[in-house]
């Protein structure tokens, strides 16, 4: 909002000096005589202040007329000449470019992630979607929170505004989106944002923070498909800290840093090589093959297994859970994925 106020203060010394141009050419033909010609050169000298001879003696009204209309456009160069100098020594021509290349690669994404809100969780959330190289789009109206971080990558994009704004959100590119994570700092912004970006894109992917019990049945009903509470969410965290610790030390191993950090990945057959639709999971043996875990099943999105039996045979649309260091889960890639060409 505010690079876009900047730009029209430049339209705007723009527009002031080509309306003082057309007024002054116009005035003197109009009251002088003066040809089209004469009456432009007579508005050149004039506002340029040069100090040129006039073409014709002027009347006394056109007298008049000189002293007010120089008088007045001294005061819009004056204007002109400090706008002009804002954009060549702040360096806005420079980020209003930036800003405009930057939406113009937005345009071009598809099947990307967009994240409203760049507080505390919306910069966890977007440092592991980059991890998983994931496209991104940052709405965020706070412009040194932005200024203040360095998550460098072609992946990543900021916009700067409000996003409960449907203007905003269709820069973004809601309607090519695969997801939305709204993480504003109030309830009522996370519901609007989540009802704007259902009523654009019927398909996309909601995660709604709240803060309150209340607004999770809201956010449900205006087209979240999950809702975080994180404070809910940490609360319990700390309770299993007590009651279950090696649960929780297991779970910070998945999130933890290192050559030994686990990975819960999700593998879609239909992504991988079109043979092992009808194998069982022990004819896929993916344990000894390459060191990775397979944990889970989802049957066709309407069945959970959990720790699946080795004789269950695959289906198509089935989802795997594989649990595994990123060299096991490379390694399932390359074994099963299906070949491009």
């Amino acid at each position: 909002m505010w690079q876009q106020l900047k730009l029209y203060r430049l339209f705007w010394a723009t527009g002031l000096v080509v309306t003082s141009l057309l007024t002054g050419v116009a005035a003197y033909m109009l009251l002088e005589g003066y040809t089209l010609l004469e009456a432009f050169y007579m508005t050149v000298i004039t506002v340029s202040t040069v100090g040129f001879q006039e073409v014709h003696p002027l009347s006394p009204e056109g007298r008049l007329f000189t002293s007010i209309y120089l008088l007045l456009n001294l005061a819009i160069i004056a204007y002109t000449v400090s706008v002009i100098t804002t954009y060549l020594f702040e360096g806005e021509l420079r980020t209003i470019w930036k800003t405009y290349m930057n939406e113009r690669e937005i345009q071009r994404y598809s099947g990307h992630v967009i994240v409203c809100g760049f507080g505390r969780n919306g910069q966890k959330a977007t440092r592991d979607l980059l991890a998983s190289q994931e496209q991104i789009v940052v709405i965020e109206t706070n412009v040194d929170l932005l200024a203040g971080k360095h998550l460098v990558s072609n992946s990543l994009h900021y916009l700067t505004g409000d996003a409960t704004e449907d203007e905003l959100l269709e820069r973004a590119g809601v309607r090519q989106a695969k997801a939305l994570i709204t993480t504003l700092p109030k309830d009522a912004d996370n519901v609007f944002v989540t009802l704007t970006a259902r009523g654009l894109n019927p398909s996309l992917q909601i995660i709604a923070r709240a803060s309150e019990k209340t607004t999770e049945q809201k956010l449900i009903r205006a087209g979240a498909n999950y809702v975080v509470m994180p404070d809910e969410i940490g609360g319990s965290h700390m309770a299993s800290l007590i009651t279950q610790p090696e649960v929780i030390h297991f779970l910070e191993l998945l999130n933890g840093t290192g050559p030994n950090k686990m990975h819960l990945e999700e593998v879609h057959l239909n992504r991988l090589q079109r043979d092992l639709e009808g194998l069982s999971i022990r004819e896929l043996d993916v344990r000894n093959r390459t060191g990775a875990t397979l944990i889970g099943l989802n049957r066709n999105g309407s069945e959970f297994l959990v720790s699946p039996d080795a004789d269950i045979c695959l289906q198509a649309d089935d989802v795997l859970i594989l649990l595994g260091t990123s060299p096991q889960i490379s390694m399932f890639q390359q074994l099963f994925k299906e070949e491009e060409g």
